[in-house]
């Protein structure tokens, strides 16, 4: 069943008798060639990438929730290339393309809105640093733009520029940037897949892995034993503890990330901005409502829901960047388990274990990655090797000392 707008006047007229699932809700077959651990958006990109553009087939993903419920449905929509690093930038600027042109390739509206990003500025050396970041994005193929205060002043009028404290001075700005719609990226990428033969599988949460001989033979399930020749993980926030079940103790922490949405207003923010001078990052969504963040509850949790002293600090943040954020409602908040690295980079690796494969560390990064990171991911278990994009997300660089250290802040996860 393909989307167009003929189908959707033809629905209309005829009573919208004609839809169908968007996908199919499978039963376990006794084995599978690949099985993806992980129902959100880079299980899923993971298994439609497989399925679609590396031709594999027996592909099962499972998830112990339903399609949709984790970090791919919690998190605040930003899709960016932003990044300084040489083992990060062409990564994300591949996962920015494939935004581009994501809607046509899996046939469903995600609401790709590419209404710019800009990073503000507040001091002389903060600018220095985003010249050399601008450089950097510019030198592997993404859009830089560096402004004054007084095209920041000519875009959004309303910030607090004469603020004696967090003056602000300019900002970095990249016009690809954007948002798009979260769990439409999940329903997207489960129809794509269950389209081209991929078992869905939810509520049918893994317990266990079986080996034999230092290889994984399958998994051990809350709807029984599936046996597999591969198994990629990609279960962000619950990667320690899904993989702690195969032995390993990962160079990682979960920490949750609270985000907000306010009352719906008239148009007032047409982009999204961060704040410089604190954690804090807003844009509008199509309804009205201001979806904004800061940073991650400071304590190791497993629970989607954070606590006051963050809550107070964000709106702080809002207050000092716009002060008229004051007299907004706070509609309804929300938390992600974030599964945060030593570097503040993620991993995408074999294990070990042979057959056994791992996807995790996004931090913050996760919901911009998720095209790039399916693809990469997938890429991983057809051929065995990393994807030229993701070479250096390799579990040996802090034994080597390779660490992607974006803000140059120290191996300590609540630094990222």
């Amino acid at each position: 069943m393909r989307y167009s707008g003929f189908r959707v006047i033809r629905e209309a007229l005829t009573g919208h008798k004609g839809w169908g699932p968007a996908w199919r809700d499978a039963t376990p077959q006794a084995s599978y060639d690949y099985i993806i651990v992980g129902g959100g958006g880079h299980g899923l990109a993971t298994a439609y990438y497989l399925a679609k553009e590396f031709k594999q087939a027996r592909i099962a993903l499972v998830e112990k929730g339903w399609i949709g419920g984790g970090n791919v449905g919690r998190n605040t929509t930003i899709i960016r290339s932003n990044y300084l690093l040489d083992g990060n930038e062409p990564f994300y600027e591949f996962s920015l393309k494939l935004w581009e042109g994501l809607e046509q390739d899996f046939n469903y509206n995600a609401m790709v809105s590419q209404r710019g990003i800009i990073n503000l500025y507040h001091t002389d050396a903060q600018r220095d640093a985003y010249t050399r970041r601008g450089n950097a994005m510019i030198l592997h193929g993404a859009d830089a733009e560096l402004l004054n205060r007084d095209q920041v002043r000519a875009m959004y009028p309303f910030l607090n520029f004469d603020n004696a404290r967090f003056p602000i001075k300019g900002a970095l700005m990249q016009r690809r940037g954007g948002t798009v719609r979260h769990d439409a990226v999940a329903w997207g990428y489960a129809r794509g897949a269950s389209d081209r033969g991929v078992d869905i599988i939810q509520n049918c949460e893994v317990t266990g892995f079986r080996r034999e001989g230092g290889r994984v033979t399958g998994i051990e399930t809350s709807r029984g034993f599936i046996g597999a020749k591969k198994i990629g993980v990609a279960v962000a926030g619950s990667s320690s503890k899904v993989m702690a079940a195969a032995d390993m103790r990962l160079p990682m922490e979960s920490h949750v990330l609270q985000a907000f949405v306010s009352e719906g207003l008239k148009p007032v923010i047409d982009g999204v901005m961060t704040y410089g001078a604190g954690h804090f990052y807003v844009s509008q969504s199509d309804k009205g409502g201001l979806v904004f963040g800061g940073d991650i509850d400071g304590y190791n949790s497993y629970a989607q829901r954070g606590n006051m002293p963050v809550v107070e600090d964000v709106a702080e943040g809002g207050m000092s960047l716009m002060p008229m954020i004051g007299r907004a409602r706070l509609l309804r908040s929300w938390g992600g388990i974030m599964d945060m690295s030593m570097d503040g980079s993620p991993i995408i690796d074999k294990t070990d274990i042979e057959g056994l494969y791992f996807n995790g560390g996004w931090c913050y990064g996760g919901f911009k990655a998720t095209p790039a990171s399916g693809w990469c991911f997938a890429h991983l278990l057809a051929t065995g090797n990393p994807h030229p994009t993701a070479t250096a997300y390799r579990f040996d660089r802090f034994r080597k000392g390779l660490m992607i250290d974006e803000k140059g802040q120290g191996a300590q996860p609540n630094l990222h």
